[in-house]
């Protein structure tokens, strides 16, 4: 899929975090030129002004509330913003994720997959990690999917909204060089997916969750197509015409200017909104990394 030079060239007046991502899903540029951007979004635009509001202590407001200025919430918008792992911030963030972990007595499996994936993606050192990923390996039902409101009945239908996290949460640790064996809980993640063609009822077909076919900035803990889409992009997933109908919806979505549109946030308080309504940098280069995908995968 070729994008033409005027997208191209938009896209690189915005942010830092749209613009790594340009340079490294659209333009093929040098490794060390996109980290050299990349590296940016610690010290410059949304990165910064989200660390601008990190407490002395490592944390924002809040360790898991309120939503979604806690200090959970915010690490995940930093790392879908492309703070560079190891970053001094994400280290202290982490800290405090992980000393409330530790005294947690109740453990959920949507919280689970969000500890997992932002240690894993920042490379904080913890020797806990193999635990928690352990039983998350073992909350995975017989359909193949997870659902945080059970800790038991392996029968229960899997949710979409927590099965993406642990899909997210399981490739992460796997390309971070976790020792624990993954790829069989992937693939049988991935095939429950497969079996409601993304984003469908296996049993009707209609749309299983309405709002999934809009795309905030920051998915939050929910699903919606273009984050199982960008899912499917991070694993190297292969072509399968089980994921055509939403690849179809998500190019449907697109504007006669060639861009995605910019979608409200989820209700309750942010730091800052990215983007004012109209058309999204963001929302773009997201989408245009994806139907780069469909058309190599094919």
């Amino acid at each position: 899929m070729s994008v033409d030079e005027r997208t191209v060239a938009w896209l690189l007046q915005g942010d830092p975090a749209v613009r790594w991502r340009t340079l490294r899903d659209l333009c093929n540029v040098d490794g060390d030129v996109v980290d050299g951007e990349r590296a940016r979004v610690g010290s410059q635009g949304w990165g910064a002004r989200l660390l601008a509001h990190q407490q002395p202590d490592g944390g924002w407001q809040g360790i898991y509330s309120p939503k979604w200025v806690s200090t959970t919430y915010s690490l995940l918008h930093l790392m879908w913003l492309g703070l560079p792992p190891r970053h001094p911030a994400a280290v202290a963030g982490m800290d405090q994720l992980w000393a409330w972990q530790r005294r947690w007595r109740a453990p959920e499996t949507c919280i689970e997959s969000m500890l997992v994936r932002l240690t894993a993606t920042f490379y904080y050192p913890t020797p806990h990690l193999d635990a928690v990923l352990a039983d998350l390996l073992d909350q995975q039902l017989d359909d193949g999917g997870w659902n945080c409101v059970t800790r038991s009945d392996k029968g229960v239908h899997g949710s979409f909204h927590t099965s993406i996290q642990a899909l997210e949460a399981l490739a992460a640790y796997r390309l971070a060089g976790g020792s624990l064996p993954t790829k069989q809980a992937e693939a049988r993640g991935r095939e429950f997916f497969r079996r409601h063609r993304l984003y469908r009822s296996h049993r009707t077909g209609a749309v299983a969750i309405a709002a999934s076919t809009r795309f905030p900035a920051f998915p939050e803990w929910h699903f919606d197509v273009l984050r199982g889409l960008e899912h499917l992009v991070d694993v190297g997933a292969p072509r399968d015409e089980r994921w055509a109908d939403a690849v179809m919806l998500l190019e449907r979505k697109r504007r006669r200017d060639g861009h995605w549109p910019r979608y409200a946030p989820y209700a309750g308080r942010q730091w800052f909104e990215l983007e004012p309504p109209g058309p999204s940098r963001w929302t773009t280069v997201r989408a245009l990394r994806v139907l780069a995908w469909w058309d190599i995968a094919g």
